[in-house]
């Protein structure tokens, strides 16, 4: 699939506008309501399948419904995130009203760093074909280690970026407002609003580790690639707001994940060893999966 410039420059055009006019619209401290995160949530996965729609139209069904697969993908692996942020927005006591600035540039952090390693990605795969047959271990890997560990939590004080942050930087032991570095007595000092904004970034790094390799197990089109991961992306402040107090009723999400990156890790080194599984049979096998997951989830909540 040959990308024109110009679609390059209305994607990243148009993610640029929704950006800057979700900024707008929450700028200064006022808290983000359940209502207005479900509104905002509608209107992001209305975005997604506008964007999907288009592709639709010049590219075709199949090309579409890569994008589309990899978009849900990239919402589901993205609860996993939303639920490691509020472990950390507790942990560290982040008030309500400043969490939005904070996910607001972590979201465009995470922007930048997915579309580099989208460009280092394709341009591995381009020169060493090969490599597909890593990726695809690694998510198999990656599965096993994800339902081994469905039960474990995450504890802040354990993480060693955490406490290498602590010992090279100072911080004030209060928040000054949504400002993420301040001078006391000549001293300039971080705020735990710019710790929690590293721990954000570093923990959406460590995530891309993983979610990136699956994108490529659905499409090798870079454009498809950072469409779907960034229509997903764009849409996770508001569904943090909406979910965050919700995400212990999903009790089989980890599994259900788990069972998707293994069959995306299959399906990625079967494709290109043996012969190619087609995208629809990958996108309902996708959904069928985590629609089980959810209904699962919501069944043995409704019991307890």
């Amino acid at each position: 699939m040959n990308v024109s410039t110009y679609a390059w420059i209305a994607l990243l055009g148009f993610v640029a506008a929704m950006l800057i006019l979700d900024l707008f619209l929450h700028r200064g401290h006022q808290e983000i309501s359940f209502k207005e995160a479900a509104v905002w949530s509608s209107i992001w996965v209305a975005c997604g399948l506008a964007v999907g729609g288009v592709i639709w139209f010049f590219s075709g069904g199949d090309i579409a419904l890569q994008y589309f697969s990899g978009y849900v993908i990239e919402k589901s692996l993205a609860v996993d995130n939303v639920f490691i942020w509020g472990l950390l927005f507790s942990a560290l006591a982040v008030p309500t009203r400043f969490q939005h600035r904070v996910l607001f540039f972590g979201v465009v952090g995470a922007l930048v760093m997915r579309g580099a390693m989208i460009l280092m990605g394709a341009a591995l795969i381009k020169q060493a074909s090969w490599t597909l047959y890593i990726f695809g271990a690694f998510l198999i890997y990656t599965a096993i280690k994800m339902y081994r560990q469905r039960g474990e939590e995450f504890h802040l004080d354990d993480s060693k970026f955490y406490q290498l942050l602590k010992r090279k930087l100072k911080f004030t032991s209060e928040f000054h407002g949504e400002k993420f570095r301040v001078t006391i007595n000549g001293v300039r000092y971080f705020t735990p609003l710019f710790l929690v904004l590293l721990m954000v970034e570093f923990m959406d790094l460590v995530f891309a580790v993983d979610s990136i390799p699956v994108i490529f197990a659905v499409t090798e089109i870079p454009f498809i690639v950072f469409a779907s991961n960034a229509l997903a992306i764009l849409g996770l402040r508001s569904m943090y707001f909406l979910i965050a107090n919700l995400m212990e009723k999903f009790v089989y999400l980890k599994e259900g994940l788990s069972v998707i990156l293994l069959w995306v890790g299959t399906k990625m080194i079967v494709s290109h060893a043996l012969f190619k599984i087609p995208t629809a049979v990958s996108l309902g096998v996708i959904v069928v999966v985590l629609t089980v997951a959810i209904v699962a989830s919501v069944k043995k909540s409704a019991k307890n």
